[in-house]
């Protein structure tokens, strides 16, 4: 059992990695195409239909780029698609929350203090929330508001804002982030595969068919690739966040995804600008540092315990049973306790340290029993923790973990 707990999380790493390549490639490839449109110029000698050009060096070679708003007058025979870059990050990042906070549940997912659901319930939550927001937001974007983009953007704020406060009713404050981003990246990824992409089938179709395209089908993909232009910063926010609790394990994390997602907006709001020539509007970037400095202020608020209030107010799991009643397990919380608990408690004595790292806390029998794989894969397996050994924890010690763990069947 113990060699598939390490083929796991072997999964979950090369999961992880394929999601962040595939990502810099989505939102490499969305930035660029965003600078390019906005720096078009206008030419004297552009051919008909084209919108206007762009000169371009990268790599020791020059690239000249022009944009036709419907479609040139001919088809060229070789068309390159932007799609991929959107469909496997999506896909890479679907897995990846499944392995993590699905088959994880019990530890991340769902936070028993806030709802008491079994665990499938929360994954039934969790799978059905995604496809609501896109659902929601494709109806705003045709019900005529496309003619109103300032409003429209404000309303998706406002359904960006509902849907963090929602979740975390439900889940753990590092579930809760992750979903936000994972709800806004479904939006983003919808907008792709059910709007763009058809958009510009309809346009090369009609053009190999001799009709002229329609501009509407063009003009109805960009407002959907702007809006994904202006979600893109906060989702790698959220995606980030899972690592700092400062950020999730809050009572106002909600809050703190709120201003992120203002300053995605402040943020691009500069580039795009920058990129159009039509000034540079330094005034966004004190707004963002304001809201910075405001999120920093919130998350030093009191930690809604999730973890410990968890231990000590539920009886232990099956599993977290099992490994509290397994052979050694109290030689293992004395190491645990003794080498981990200086920086893993509700109040952190080694200097520096303030929260407990990934709001982990491994004071009781309970908490270590719950955190059994993670106390194996980091101070067993490997010697990631504690940190540079800062603690002196013996290899006899290592090796008595390992016995436990895998003694319990894990």
């Amino acid at each position: 059992m113990y060699e598939f707990t390490i083929i796991w999380d072997w999964l979950e790493f090369a999961m992880r990695w394929l999601h962040v390549i595939t990502a810099v490639a989505w939102i490499g490839s969305s930035f660029y195409f965003i600078a390019l449109d906005l720096g078009l110029r206008k030419a004297d000698d552009l051919p008909e239909g084209a919108h206007g050009e762009e000169w371009q060096v990268h790599g020791g070679g020059f690239y000249h780029v022009r944009k036709y708003l419907v479609a040139p007058a001919e088809m060229p025979e070789h068309l390159t698609w932007f799609k991929w870059e959107s469909y496997s990050t999506w896909l890479s990042g679907a897995a990846l929350l499944m392995i993590v906070y699905w088959a994880g549940g019990e530890l991340y997912l769902i936070d028993t203090t806030k709802a008491d659901l079994a665990l499938w319930q929360g994954i039934v939550i969790s799978a059905a929330s995604l496809s609501i927001g896109w659902l929601v937001y494709d109806r705003l974007c045709k019900s005529g508001l496309a003619e109103q983009p300032t409003l429209l953007m404000v309303l998706l704020f406002v359904l960006l804002v509902a849907m963090g406060w929602g979740y975390t009713q439900i889940f753990t404050g590092r579930a809760m982030l992750l979903h936000l981003g994972a709800f806004t990246a479904t939006i983003m990824t919808a907008n792709v595969f059910f709007i763009i992409m058809p958009n510009q089938r309809i346009v090369v179709d009609d053009l190999r068919a001799g009709r002229v395209p329609d501009a509407k089908y063009g003009k109805i993909a960009k407002l959907r690739s702007t809006h994904n232009n202006y979600l893109t910063l906060p989702v790698v926010f959220l995606m980030l966040s899972n690592h700092y609790p400062l950020a999730f394990a809050t009572e106002y994390n909600w809050i703190i995804a709120a201003l992120v997602f203002l300053m995605g907006v402040t943020i691009r709001h500069w580039f795009n600008t920058h990129h159009a020539r039509a000034g540079n509007p330094h005034w966004t970037w004190a707004v963002t540092v304001i809201l910075f400095l405001i999120i920093a202020w919130l998350s030093t608020a009191p930690l809604r315990q999730e973890s410990t209030e968890t231990s000590e107010a539920r009886e232990m799991t099956g599993l977290e049973a099992q490994f509290a009643a397994a052979e050694g397990f109290e030689g293992v919380s004395d190491i645990v306790v003794g080498r981990c608990s200086m920086c893993h408690a509700r109040e952190p004595v080694w200097p520096g340290i303030r929260r407990a790292p990934k709001n982990v806390l491994l004071e009781t029998p309970a908490e270590i029993a719950r955190h059994a794989k993670v106390i194996y894969l980091q101070a067993g397996v490997s010697h990631a923790m504690p940190p540079a050994n800062v603690s002196w924890m013996e290899e006899d010690e290592r090796r008595a973990i390992i016995a436990w763990f895998r003694g319990a069947g894990g």
